[in-house]
């Protein structure tokens, strides 16, 4: 029976189970379009509760339907009649007892007469019930919408109201907490909502909702569907939130207006999953409430909410494992589209470049330094310095590239290096350093013959000492090669490589250097400079600092600390997102599933966490150098971690992992 609105106040939730979760955060969800009929309320009915049932055979934990699906959108002045509405209001109750033995929470439109008034809701069903009426804030009365001919705006603050012998919530800004997966939290809005200029998502967001639901009705028009995808994105990295969007489809009059069917699922801003157009089907992903609130934690600009007004209402999902169908990229540092990588290289060369440049006008360098071995990350830095004096009006041969071949020195390196530096047009120094380092030897009483960490070493401080003593003898500064990947792990020598006066590649990850050079070498006229830059992305990485077997590269840093394709994947979910140990190898295992087995993925993983923890110290004092991406290690910003942290704690999740 209609009833009135009754206004108690707000009410809290009953109290939660002990805290359960769905396995690393992650719910599975849909956004539906199912096959309808215009005013054939018993057939809507029974494409929904099918919907439903495939929904739940493919283990989504919510579905998401269309604006007033129940009877169609379009039926204009048909909503005055009160057969129609009977119709809907029935199939609400018939819908929500299907869902009795469903494991999980609905959402669809409806048409529904409270107190005289007729609003346009979304129904949420659970368990059999139907647990909360959201109503649409704001009605379209434009262009080819006349919603509020019918429609009255729903009220401004959520109250109760009589639905089938029930009090059920009814209003905007409803937020539907888990009774397990305490950060579950679900709100609803409903289409032209969201095109507001305040969309009542706002406020729920700020009361905890992380899951933000849209039963929609919107037609297509040329362009609108662009606006659409980036209205969701946006709001959804906005709020820091999932955001499930179901569009109306093909079964809807056609009298005016076409609709696309267009489902989208976004989370943060970006994209999980959107339906083909012009098709109805049901779409679904995977949603990660822990990756949500870890960002929330760490963004100070999101300030939640200081009391909770909103009326709370639990609903119960089984908390089990949600099988993964979201890809995660191997090489999430780098763009996957060619045309985006090739637009990310030339920003963060530029980067790079004004970095140094403000350096050197500051403090007035007359030269610059860079250490040239002929491996990827000298050259990078070659590169930008390069590309830096351009920005300067320089001449390059003030910058000073220096060669000093020693025991692991091949012909290939020394012969790449001296050619990429007089391709670039600076000035080459060379400066063997092997008689320099075996009177230090002598001095300090080393074996040359024990190839140890003092062999290694000793020559990474050697040819440092020679690069700053070069730097002040020529008023310059020394420009550093090491990258972000070497930092994560340590793998520079303390005092050596690790220092000098600006570290242009402080901030790449080494499988991102890669594409830098390769842009550099794709950008540039000059066919031998692109030869030798070609030869540099085919050398093996590596340190030389043990003698060459048979003239070739006998160190090659892979083979001792791990593939760097792997420690980037592990520094950018642990970093970013916060994830724990368990996670990201449950995501290295299904994203490199062919390419490393369980026991390399989690061996080189444990690697990782050790090395991370243990050589802060490094990263504590890092010389200067640019930011260029969402993950960082300069202790001034972005990573500020204790040199003596312990990894006990992520060591053991991980020896866990059977």
């Amino acid at each position: 029976m209609n009833g009135d609105v009754v206004k108690p106040g707000f009410t809290t939730s009953p109290t939660r189970k002990a805290e359960g979760k769905m396995k690393h955060g992650f719910v599975k969800v849909a956004a539906a379009t199912p096959d309808i009929r215009v005013a054939d309320v018993e057939f809507n009915t029974a494409k929904i509760c099918e919907a439903i049932s495939e929904a739940c055979e493919q283990k989504a934990k919510i579905i998401v339907f269309p604006e007033l699906c129940v009877t169609g959108y379009t039926c204009s002045d048909l909503f005055t009649q009160d057969v129609l509405l009977k119709a809907a209001k029935e199939a609400l109750i018939r819908i929500a007892e299907y869902t009795a033995d469903k494991d999980i929470l609905v959402f669809a439109g409806a048409p529904l007469s409270v107190g005289g008034k007729l609003y346009n809701v979304a129904a949420a069903m659970n368990r059999g019930k139907v647990i909360g009426l959201t109503t649409k804030t704001f009605l379209p009365n434009y262009a080819e919408f006349y919603e509020m001919r019918q429609f009255t705006p729903g009220p401004d603050t959520a109250g109760y109201i009589d639905f089938n012998g029930q009090k059920v919530p009814f209003g905007p800004q409803l937020l539907f907490t888990d009774s397990e997966m305490e950060d579950l939290i679900v709100s609803a809005e409903i289409c032209e909502d969201v095109w507001s200029p305040v969309p009542p998502s706002i406020r729920a967001a700020l009361e905890g909702a992380t899951v933000i639901v849209n039963c929609s009705a919107s037609d297509e028009t040329i362009g609108k569907d662009t606006y659409r995808r980036e209205l969701i994105s946006g709001q959804s990295a906005r709020l820091i939130a999932g955001y499930i969007y179901a569009n109306a489809g093909e079964g809807e009059s056609t009298t005016d207006v076409v609709f696309g069917g267009h489902n989208i699922i976004a989370e943060n801003g970006a994209i999980l999953k959107q339906s083909k157009r012009y098709h109805n089907e049901i779409i679904y992903s995977e949603l990660d409430i822990q990756r949500i609130i870890s960002e929330r934690r760490k963004n100070t600009t999101f300030k939640t909410a200081v009391g909770q007004t909103l009326i709370r209402i639990p609903f119960h999902i089984n908390n089990e494992e949600t099988v993964l169908t979201r890809t995660f990229p191997k090489r999430p540092f780098v763009p996957a589209d060619e045309r985006a990588r090739a637009q990310r290289c030339e920003e963060i060369l530029t980067i790079q470049a004004m970095g140094l440049k403000k350096r050197l006008a500051h403090t007035n360098s007359r030269t610059a330094v860079v250490g040239i071995s002929g491996g990827l990350d000298s050259t990078l830095a070659l590169l930008v310095t390069a590309r830096a004096f351009d920005m300067l009006g320089r001449d390059k041969k003030d910058i000073i590239a220096v060669t000093m071949p020693c025991f692991g020195t091949t012909d290939r390196t020394y012969n790449n290096a001296c050619e990429m530096t007089r391709k670039t047009g600076a000035t080459l120094k060379e400066v063997p350093i092997a008689d320099a380092v075996n009177i230090h030897f002598r001095d300090i009483g080393q074996d040359p013959e024990n190839h140890d960490v003092t062999y290694e070493n000793s020559q990474a401080r050697e040819r440092t000492q020679v690069l700053m003593d070069i730097a002040n003898r020529t008023g310059g500064m020394v420009i550093g090669t090491g990258d972000m990947s070497e930092l994560a792990l340590g793998w520079a020598t303390y005092n050596g490589d690790h220092m000098s006066m600006y570290g242009v590649n402080a901030s790449v990850p080494k499988t991102l250097v890669r594409h830098l050079v390769k842009y550099a070498a794709d950008e540039t006229p000059d066919e031998e400079l692109r030869r030798v830059l070609y030869d540099v992305l085919d050398t093996p990485v590596s340190p030389e600092l043990l003698p060459p077997k048979d003239g070739d590269i006998a160190q090659k840093t892979e083979d001792l600390v791990g593939p760097y394709e792997l420690h980037d994947f592990f520094l950018y979910y642990m970093l970013r997102f916060g994830y724990e140990p368990a996670k990201i190898f449950r995501l290295a295992e299904v994203t490199f599933d062919g390419d490393y087995d369980r026991e390399t993925i989690l061996k080189w993983l444990k690697t990782f966490c050790r090395r991370f923890f243990a050589q802060q110290f490094k990263r504590s004092c890092l010389p200067d150098g640019p930011k260029i991406g969402t993950v960082a290690l300069s202790p001034r910003g972005d990573w500020r971690m204790p040199s003596d942290a312990c990894a006990a704690v992520w060591m053991k999740e991980l020896e866990e992992i059977k």
